[in-house]
């Protein structure tokens, strides 16, 4: 007996699913599902986003969001980063289709979004020159950054750093308050 051959996906075939409390994303055709994340996930990304929201506004760079978006490139790709920080020209016509370009993507690693976070989502970030794309892994304790050009993350167990075009002083995050307890 065959396989059935897997669907590709469009960005307009993801927004007519039925909204069922899971996430879902494609990217070049390939459909990424993933349920609603645990509370360790929430929590860390809420302490980021506190963090990197200060920072942002004080530099005036723009703002810091978080998923549910419809950030789309094109008819095969649709995703929705945890958090990213968009350019305020972005903003201004209040649209997810007008917003293409960022500064700074964040996806913090849950179980069933490892592969898509490393790999999938990851290769097409750098397709699109995100400047730095970090993946936070929550149970290791650990930051994986990237940019564009990298063949492999710089992996911080320390501290994150972003060091945005046009700011003199870099954004710092020691992890260890990151991954503190509740």
């Amino acid at each position: 007996m065959g396989m059935a051959s897997p669907i590709y996906y469009t960005a307009d075939m993801v927004r007519a699913i039925p909204d069922d409390g899971r996430r879902y994303e494609v990217v070049r055709g390939e459909l990424l599902v993933t349920p609603a994340p645990r509370a360790w996930h929430q929590i860390v990304l809420s302490r980021l986003f506190q963090a990197l929201s200060v920072y942002v506004d004080r530099h005036r760079l723009g703002m810091v969001l978080w998923s549910p978006a419809d950030i789309s490139w094109g008819q095969d790709v649709l995703v929705q980063p945890d958090l990213f920080v968009v350019p305020t020209e972005e903003l201004r016509p209040l649209e997810w289709e007008r917003i293409q370009h960022f500064l700074l993507v964040v996806e913090a690693l849950s179980p069933s979004s490892t592969r898509a976070d490393r790999f999938t989502k990851r290769a097409e970030y750098q397709r699109q020159r995100v400047p730095l794309y970090w993946i936070v892994d929550g149970e290791a304790k650990v930051v994986e950054a990237w940019t564009p050009e990298d063949r492999f993350p710089v992996v911080e167990a320390a501290q994150i750093r972003w060091h945005p075009a046009g700011v003199s002083v870099p954004f710092t995050l020691a992890l260890a308050d990151l991954f503190r307890p509740v």
